[in-house]
């Protein structure tokens, strides 16, 4: 007969035939999935005097506990007479899974003093999520009570040293494992993962006889944490071959691994899978889709998704903001960030990375200027080494190194080698090599030089040709045991991801990459093009200068994917390091010669080439000539291009200007020359995106002459 349960305040004759058994009373408790059926299921046992029986009592307790109601359940516990080890370890545990690691801890005390010792599952629900003070602590107790060797305790003790940090504590307690569960497998794998001890989780991986899907994500997110992008991306292949499924998490991970790569047709591949396999595109996967698809170039995709969330929050909105910045639309993302203001998110630290970011990109110092004051001002936000960094390279590329280093001086935190590293590079840019001297001799006083600092002031002399200078970088460098991080080119190629270092011929292509590269240097050559020697570090001839510079990682990644395309396909490349100028130069031909977009993504942000033009922000300089007073020009037209010569950045027209003809027009014979240089500015009317080609500007005379003429 069905038991049916009456409101608390209802008045009910139980007889000895009608009352209810205890197995119905269990029944009922264990499957209360909500607290409104639980509350009912207790009134019931009240109703029919039940509550004082013991098992009836340990199971309201630990279903409250469960449910997020430790508080009922510490009320009937203290109601409990004389409580046994199974309901000590139940407060525990409700304790523990509540995150009030102190008050578990309390209660063991507590149980022993009542004179109850504990059994192999107090120590089990002990030890989770608890810091390693406590756990030193417990595994005393373990040992005292003859539990250190029990299976689920000791993988309890090596997940607390696992997520201290103390890899050799917790390998010790592996190792001298009686017996191993795929729990503790898992954990153990888990602890060298988490710490890069990648080969080591690797093995006890290949080891297992069987593996779950955590096991999988484990392995996975340790490739991607630790920057082994590529083995992530082919472990998930081996996984689908043994028909295991990915999660959530599966697919988190391998996004960003896709984006570390820069692995467009991948992270493609990736999204359709998702799709296709019903993976919910929730918040957290939209914006890993978001910031996968911003890292691998397609910052169009990447708005897709970000348009087709429905509940955004401000982690999604900076990935889009950040995406734009990195890109250099500058633009997009200062507009973006105001849209996300006026709907009502409260800007987080990362939002304000993406909008200093954008300002530098755009050469917006006074804005930048007053978007670093507003964060505590306004928002309450305490910068952070990341925003001081995009503060100084805002102010080195505008060309203020002196207020750029006062700032470093002036900061509350401690500066890192970035953020110096920042300035030293602009030091080199702008020939400053007397602030640049000056700044390494300070790191190298204070110990802050690394790697980075010697090879930055090598720039400097090298290019001031003080040869002296970079010899003597160099003497410290190999005294001191310090080497240059080699430089890494890669490419995705038919969902391969294909790397090169600077003179690599390991490549199984390598002849044709080679022969590849001699027919660029031919196209080079016909175009005019000087290479840009000076950024060599050695003391070398011309032809050798020009020979070492021909190899750098990113010609070959380029001419690799010139040879292994289609005509027309887009050529994405990844560099771990800065561009050079020698290469940005030459991407800037081979798009122009080729016809080719191509996107290459540095240590610091995305260039993109199309038709020799780079599709992005940058600075530029007003017209350098005066109109004659008969020009009956737009004021608005003399805004841009008007009297003087001053630097300043160009906004995006929206919508784009219908003077196609006009750019068209220009060629050699109507621009003019000053200084060194030659000016010219043009639109890619396509993207909507004005960009400087070299350092210059048309000239206004020559854009009036044109517009007149053309009109």
């Amino acid at each position: 007969m069905p038991l049916t349960l009456s409101s608390p305040s209802t008045t009910t004759t139980t007889t000895a035939t009608s009352l209810p058994s205890v197995d119905k009373f269990i029944f009922l408790i264990d499957n209360s999935n909500s607290i409104t059926r639980l509350l009912q299921t207790h009134a019931a046992v009240f109703r029919h005097g039940y509550h004082d029986h013991s098992i009836i009592n340990f199971k309201l307790q630990r279903s409250y506990a469960a449910l997020a109601r430790l508080n009922y359940s510490v009320a009937l516990f203290q109601q409990t007479q004389m409580p046994n080890v199974f309901f000590w370890t139940n407060i525990i545990h409700g304790h523990s899974q509540s995150g009030l690691n102190d008050q578990a801890l309390l209660y063991y005390t507590h149980m022993l003093k009542q004179g109850v010792e504990p059994n192999c599952f107090t120590f089990s629900a002990l030890l989770k999520d608890c810091p390693l003070g406590h756990g030193k602590l417990l595994h005393g107790q373990a040992i005292k009570f003859g539990f250190d060797f029990d299976l689920y305790v000791r993988t309890g003790l090596i997940d607390v040293y696992a997520r201290a940090g103390d890899v050799c504590s917790a390998q010790q307690l592996f190792v001298t494992m009686p017996k191993r569960s795929l729990v503790s497998l898992t954990a153990m794998m888990t602890c060298y993962a988490k710490h890069g001890k990648l080969d080591e989780a690797r093995m006890l991986f290949d080891e297992m006889r069987e593996r779950d899907l955590v096991c999988w994500n484990v392995m996975i997110d340790g490739y991607t944490q630790h920057g082994m992008p590529n083995q992530a991306l082919l472990l998930f292949r081996k996984m689908l071959r043994e028909r295991t499924k990915p999660n959530e998490v599966t697919v988190l991970s391998l996004l960003s691994a896709c984006g570390q790569l820069g692995a467009l047709e991948s992270g493609k591949w990736l999204h359709t899978y998702i799709e296709s396999n019903g993976i919910q595109i929730n918040v957290h996967v939209g914006t890993a889709l978001i910031d996968m698809y911003c890292k691998c170039g397609s910052v169009e995709n990447a708005r897709l998704i970000f348009e087709s969330i429905q509940d955004k929050d401000v982690v999604a909105w900076n990935s889009m903001i950040v995406g734009y910045a990195m890109h250099g639309f500058s633009q997009d993302a200062l507009e973006l960030f105001n849209e996300m203001l006026e709907i009502g998110y409260f800007p987080s630290d990362i939002s304000f990375i993406g909008v200093l970011s954008a300002c530098a990109y755009a050469g917006l110092v006074d804005e930048g200027k007053e978007f670093f004051s507003s964060m505590k001002l306004e928002y309450g936000i305490e910068p952070k080494i990341e925003h001081y960094g995009c503060m100084v390279n805002l102010l080195s590329r505008a060309g203020h190194l002196e207020e750029a280093y006062e700032l470093i001086k002036n900061m509350k935190i401690d500066p890192d080698p970035v953020l110096w590293g920042t300035l030293l590079g602009a030091c080199r840019l702008h020939n400053n090599a007397t602030l640049g001297e000056e700044i390494a001799e300070y790191l190298v006083r204070h110990d802050l030089a690394n790697s980075g600092t010697y090879i930055l002031l090598s720039n400097i002399y090298a290019a001031a040709g003080n040869w002296e200078g970079v010899a003597k970088v160099r003497g410290v460098m190999k005294e001191s045991g310090i080497q240059k991080e080699p430089g890494c080119s890669s490419i995705e190629v038919s969902n391969k991801v294909h790397e090169f270092l600077a003179g690599d011929k390991k490549h199984p292509k390598s002849k044709e990459i080679y022969k590849m590269l001699e027919e660029i240097n031919g196209w080079l050559k016909a175009q005019g093009y000087t290479p840009h020697t000076d950024i060599v570090l050695h003391d070398l001839g011309e032809r050798q200068k020009e020979q070492s510079l021909q190899v750098h990682s990113e010609k070959l990644a380029m001419a690799f994917g010139l040879i292994s395309t289609k005509p027309g396909t887009t050529i994405t490349i990844v560099k771990n390091l800065r561009v050079c100028s020698d290469c940005h130069a030459v991407t800037k031909l081979i798009s122009k010669i080729t016809g080719r977009k191509i996107i290459m993504r540095d240590r610091n942000r995305f260039h993109h080439f199309v038709n020799a033009t780079q599709s992005t922000w940058r600075y530029a300089i007003r017209g350098g000539a005066n109109f004659d007073n008969s020009h009956e020009l737009e004021p608005l037209l003399m805004q841009s291009f008007g009297h003087g010569i001053g630097t300043g950045a160009i906004s995006r027209p929206r919508p784009p200007s219908p003077w196609e003809h006009l750019w068209k027009s220009i060629n050699k014979s109507n621009v003019c020359a000053a200084g060194n240089s030659l000016y010219l500015v043009k639109s890619d009317l396509g993207q909507g995106e004005w960009s400087a080609l070299e350092d210059g500007v048309v000239l206004a005379r020559c854009l009036g002459e044109v517009l007149m003429r053309n009109s």
